[in-house]
């Protein structure tokens, strides 16, 4: 087994030829035909009992090449990478130069490593101090959701529907005569101003007295998500039954009572406004955060990879699956919605992409260079506090080597950025 590892001429990159030995590649081959031999039915033999040699003459030679090399190489990879120092951030990008049995295999892999990074200044770092004070006004907003919540529907008699109301409406929709898939509707609740519906539409309820009908003509916007409609003008049939409104709570000492543990509204809204100043604090504390790091990823250039921009919009595109999967959707509809491909949306977020790298790049090598290392006493915290997420032991968690070095990871970006901040000059 030899390997030879090599610059090209980009940035970041190596060539690593490899020669794997024939012996070695021979004994992949036969595994591989070991594991696989159930699978080939051939006349004269009962299913799987083919030997090797009848295999290799009906199917040709090569039928075992593929598996085999995938069968030797990603150890012997992995193993020349780590005993190297070499930190690959892209999958390897595969040239077989020879494949055959009896013969050495030898194959190059082109990879993309990590980039030096050549920090600037990161202590002293001058940002204007970030604060958010608590004004009567939010808390009265506060207490104007509460009272919402804490509203009743009543239905309305004597007058037409006005902005705000809740009607109670049939409709049927269509396009030039046509009716369209998911266009009607009965006894359907809407609520005046809440644009739930297509511009225009709700403005046009206004006014209408119950049992009136109406035709109400609207346009679906361009960017509509059903292709079909999109542009189109429309008319629906509507009907109205019932109108509603919502009777918000007078907000006083019996509100509180009603809506909260407290007895009283004073003591409601000092609680609200002690709730609304530590919100405030984290938002602070996060914002300072952000532009600290910020102010000093600025001082840093970096030959960020394209492999590891690509890892981070996979990373991107995964989490954006997984927020969509909770609300019953998957990104083909999400995508089909926006009006745009998958090219389009990697597009848009590849800055963020790669602000993101740039970002963990930088923080890395201050960790290095600081030797930040998270205390003991908080990695058991922290193990601890997610053990009782999991519902396993500490000791559990401990006994997995990748959790316990997220965890570590996790607690020494926490550090660095704690000090960016205790070392910035906040005016």
């Amino acid at each position: 087994m030899s390997i030879k590892i090599e610059k090209t001429e980009n940035a970041n990159e190596l060539k690593l030829s490899f020669e794997i030995e024939a012996a070695k590649f021979d004994e992949a081959i036969k595994k591989v035909y070991e594991k696989s031999a159930r699978y080939f039915n051939i006349p004269g033999f009962r299913k799987g009992k083919a030997p090797m040699a009848i295999v290799e003459k009906t199917y040709g030679p090569s039928i075992f090449y593929e598996d085999a090399f995938n069968e030797v190489v990603p150890e012997v990879y992995e193993k020349e990478l780590k005993e190297n120092n070499i930190e690959a951030v892209n999958r390897p990008d595969i040239d077989i130069e020879q494949m055959e049995k009896g013969k050495d295999l030898k194959f190059t892999a082109i990879i993309q490593t990590k980039p030096e990074v050549a920090l600037g200044k990161y202590k002293g770092i001058q940002i204007k101090k970030i604060e958010y004070n608590v004004s009567d006004e939010d808390v009265e907003h506060e207490l104007g959701h509460m009272a919402e919540r804490n509203s009743r529907v009543v239905t309305v008699e004597g007058r037409p529907v006005e902005n705000g109301d809740i009607t109670v409406i049939d409709f049927e929709g269509s396009v030039d005569g046509v009716k369209f898939e998911g266009g009607a509707a009965e006894g359907h609740e809407l609520e005046i101003g809440s644009n739930a519906f297509i511009p225009g539409f709700e403005e046009q309820i206004i006014g209408m007295k119950e049992e009136e009908e109406k035709d109400i003509k609207v346009t679906f916007p361009e960017e509509y998500f059903a292709e079909d409609l999109k542009g189109k003008e429309a008319v629906f049939k509507v009907k109205l039954h019932e109108i509603k409104k919502k009777e918000l709570p007078k907000i006083d000492d019996e509100f509180a009572k009603d809506a909260s543990e407290f007895e009283t509204l004073e003591e409601l809204k000092n609680s609200i406004k002690e709730k609304l100043e530590e919100e405030n604090k984290s938002r602070a504390k996060y914002e300072t955060e952000e532009e600290v790091i910020k102010a000093v990823c600025e001082e840093v250039k970096i030959d960020i990879p394209s492999g590891m921009i690509e890892t981070e919009l996979d990373n991107m595109t995964k989490e954006v699956e997984t927020r969509l999967s909770y609300q019953g959707m998957n990104m083909e509809m999400y995508l089909n919605m926006i009006g745009k491909t998958m090219e389009d949306f990697r597009k848009e977020g590849e800055e963020q992409a790669k602000e993101a790298v740039k970002t963990r790049l930088v923080l890395e090598e201050i960790i290095k260079q600081e030797k930040i290392e998270p205390e003991e006493a908080k990695i058991n915290e922290k193990v601890e506090e997610m053990a009782k997420t999991y519902g396993k032991t500490a000791e559990e968690l401990k006994e997995n080597e990748n959790f316990m070095e997220f965890i570590k990871k996790t607690l020494a970006n926490e550090a660095v950025i704690e000090f960016l901040v205790q070392n910035a000059k906040i005016k």
